[in-house]
């Protein structure tokens, strides 16, 4: 990557760079891995650091009480659209802790790369988004519109609480133009993502005693010929620059012990989807699976097929504000930022049946996503948060400086 030209809104991030760093090594050394540990004081810290900067935080719960993101609103003095910059304060499990070069809650720095679980997905993007607001606070006069930082504790568990709780509750802005959601990665601009339809399958089978004369019809034998026909069904390639259609068989469970023949197999099925074959088709083709073995095991009660996540794939159009934004100021730094489809789902797609346009990616560069040694390259930092101050300002109405 040839050096970035020298902006006002690279000078700031590069001054920011110390500051920024130290935030999100202080976050990283805070375990907060998705439905393991507690976030208060994760939640604590990140509160007490914004409160310092007059960022004003608030605490988001979900119905039972327990907190699922932290936010801040930062108000323009001219009315406008609001504008959300997404980052997740929850993260990944980190597997062996043995394996990892240095331990994941360190928060180290080696070779020019802040290493730990978080720093990637996604502790840095707080720490810039955080700095980038400081700025911003200063300047409403030049804000058409208001900016909202998002910090959702409720990402790695699947649940996306956070997301939920601010862009489906009560206190919903009616006017969010878009969502950029800082998941690393300095190559492209992610502007979309396969959907995904999620099942969970009920096989149903006839208990007996394995030691039985007679055979009983098994649950688990009825399930394993469901995962072959669906990994025998084909499903469409890639087009209009999606990934092609993905149907995948996640988890099975079934049985106890060794003497009963069991009558219940469950099976989870998560269908990557795409606009040539929705949620609608996905759907179908499960239907028709488990109809054509049902019927071949006649004796047993049939399979009882449940929902339990839909989100729509989508793509930001090339004109789309957001995508504008981004790349335009990607070019103004010098950085040639493409753009993709992701495979995996993300919030964007939830966003996405809210009618609500979201990028989904782009940061710093980044190892170990999800995996051993997680680790950011620090030099890459202010680039990241040059472009999305730059893109912020410009989606605000105002003239980047």
């Amino acid at each position: 990557m040839s050096p970035p030209r020298l902006t006002p809104a690279l000078a700031r991030a590069q001054a920011d760079l110390d500051s920024v760093v130290e935030l999100a090594r202080e976050l990283v050394r805070i375990p907060t891995r998705g439905g393991v540990d507690p976030y208060d004081k994760a939640i604590d810290h990140l509160s007490a650091w914004m409160n310092d900067q007059g960022l004003a935080p608030e605490v988001l719960c979900d119905a039972t009480g327990a907190p699922v993101a932290v936010t801040t609103r930062v108000h323009g003095l001219h009315p406008g659209p609001t504008w959300v910059l997404d980052a997740c304060l929850d993260t990944a499990p980190v597997g062996d802790q043995a394996a990892w070069h240095h331990s994941p809650f360190s928060g180290a720095i080696e070779d020019g790369w802040l290493w730990g679980r978080g720093s990637a997905d996604s502790k840095v993007a707080i720490a810039m988004f955080c700095h980038l607001a400081t700025h911003l606070r200063t300047v409403p006069e030049l804000m058409h519109g208001d900016l909202v930082l998002l910090f959702d504790l409720d990402e790695h568990t699947g649940g996306f609480g956070g997301a939920k709780r601010f862009f489906a509750g009560p206190e919903t802005p009616p006017d969010i133009g878009g969502v950029m959601i800082g998941y690393p990665g300095m190559d492209t601009l992610v502007i979309g993502g396969r959907g995904v339809h999620r099942m969970r399958l009920r096989v149903h089978g006839i208990a007996a005693h394995s030691g039985s004369s007679r055979t009983a019809p098994n649950a688990i034998d009825k399930a394993v010929e469901i995962v072959q026909s669906l990994n025998a069904r084909p499903l469409p390639g890639p087009a209009e620059g999606f990934p092609p259609a993905k149907a995948t068989v996640t988890a099975i469970d079934a049985g106890q012990g060794y003497s009963v023949v069991p009558d219940l197999c469950t099976v989870n099925v998560d269908i990557r989807t795409t606009p040539a074959f929705d949620g609608t088709r996905a759907a179908d083709l499960v239907t028709d699976v488990v109809t054509a073995v049902d019927a071949a095991w006649p004796t047993t009660p049939p399979t009882l097929v449940e929902a339990h996540t839909r989100w729509p794939p989508y793509a930001l159009a090339e004109e789309a504000p957001l995508r504008a934004a981004l790349t335009g100021a990607a070019a103004a730094h010098g950085l040639d930022l493409g753009t993709k489809i992701a495979g995996p789902s993300n919030i964007g797609n939830f966003l996405a049946g809210l009618k609500i346009p979201a990028t989904a990616g782009f940061g710093p560069a980044y190892q170990g996503l999800h995996a051993t040694d997680e680790r950011v390259r620090i030099d890459t930092i202010p680039l990241a948060q040059a472009v999305y101050d730059h893109a912020v300002r410009t989606l605000l109405g105002s003239t980047p400086r």
